[in-house]
């Protein structure tokens, strides 16, 4: 097996690890993305009691599943995945576009929807 080239931060890092850190950065912004939360507030069901708290709280819709669930059981989920199932990583450019994209590219999924569908996804990638 070939030995990885340290090529970035002063040699400490591989072009893997680099690439890593800066997916994990742009993917932490987008936690503050404005169209994320027209999704989120598009998605509002009712309040309803939490059954986990016993106390009152938001529901959120389902886009597969149907179902509402607390906001801390669903996730923003890209309809078109940011990294191409068949091409995989393309350029930083696609990156950025797919990943801050709008509102309509984006559902609300529940966590478990939201990991089938990603599982899936990852799945192709890897037959890719």
């Amino acid at each position: 097996m070939a030995e990885k080239k340290l090529t970035r931060n002063s040699g400490k890092w591989t072009e893997s690890r680099y690439r890593g850190f800066v997916t994990s950065a742009l993917r932490g912004a987008f936690r503050r993305w404005p169209p994320k939360f027209e999704v989120l507030k598009a998605a509002q069901m009712k309040r309803k009691v939490n059954k986990a708290t016993g106390k009152l709280a938001m529901h959120y819709k389902c886009a597969k599943c149907k179902k509402g669930h607390v906001l801390t059981q669903v996730q923003v989920d890209h309809i078109e995945p940011v990294v191409c199932t068949t091409a995989g990583f393309i350029s930083w450019d696609v990156f950025i576009n797919r990943l801050y994209c709008e509102a309509s590219n984006l559902q609300v999924l529940c966590k478990s929807c939201h990991k089938i569908k990603s599982s899936a996804e990852k799945e192709e990638r890897k037959n890719n």
